[in-house]
């Protein structure tokens, strides 16, 4: 199996921190988040990982290698202006066009079952499985809707007190076939507010699984200090 770890984003709202380490290279727990995520894609099978990079991009090759120190072969690519969590898979479309993958947002910890997308995946016709987890405080976060089968009725982004009554928080761990390439344009997109809204446009079906895995995302050094002390 293969998996896109999106690495790229430049951590700017970090302060000091994200000036000196690549937000992928935080530590959690005592060690990178970038390690954590290449670490539960091989916990549930994936041989081959792709990452993008921009920011402090050497670093990030100099920490993971080839990939053999995690049992995987890693391949990069480096954007000289970022392309967004859809745009990155472009400049990987060869090599991950012939069977599903996954896609995870690498600068976030998670603990998330894989399996759950695989197995959704499999017993419905989709073109991805998207993972949610729990969240209370939805406010800055983009949420979905879905209907009894879990299939995605539409996001919202950061919605607005009594927009929704749904707390399914987008986990950034996405299970895609390979057709999401046909809604991918080149230059700059994002899942969330483009990708994913396009192919619901288009009546193609786009399912969850809702489960209250851990997930810590992070944008500012007073939501790292609280995720690291979590």
């Amino acid at each position: 199996m293969k998996a896109i770890l999106l690495a790229a984003g430049k951590g700017s709202r970090l302060g000091d921190l994200g000036t000196t380490v690549p937000k992928p290279l935080i530590e959690i727990d005592g060690k990178p988040l970038l390690a954590h995520n290449v670490e539960l894609c091989r916990k549930y099978g994936v041989s081959e990982v792709f990452i993008n990079t921009h920011h402090l991009a050497e670093k990030i090759r100099l920490h993971c290698g080839d990939g053999t120190r995690f049992g995987v072969s890693i391949t990069y690519s480096y954007e000289p202006e970022l392309l967004g969590t859809a745009g990155a898979l472009r400049n990987f479309r060869e090599q991950l066009s012939d069977q599903p993958f996954f896609v995870l947002y690498a600068d976030n910890y998670s603990d998330y079952s894989l399996d759950l997308l695989i197995k959704k995946y499999q017993t419905t016709e989709t073109m991805g499985v998207i993972g949610f987890h729990y969240r209370e405080d939805i406010e800055s976060s983009g949420v979905a809707e879905f209907d009894q089968s879990c299939r995605v009725l539409k996001f919202i982004e950061k919605p607005k007190p009594g927009e929704t009554e749904s707390h399914w928080v987008n986990a950034g761990i996405y299970y895609l076939s390979p057709r999401i390439f046909e809604f991918i344009p080149s230059g700059f997109s994002d899942f969330g507010q483009h990708i994913f809204p396009k192919v619901l446009a288009e009546k193609i079906p786009l399912y969850g699984v809702c489960e209250n895995f851990e997930v810590r995302a992070f944008d500012t050094p007073e939501s790292y200090d609280s995720a690291v002390n979590a």
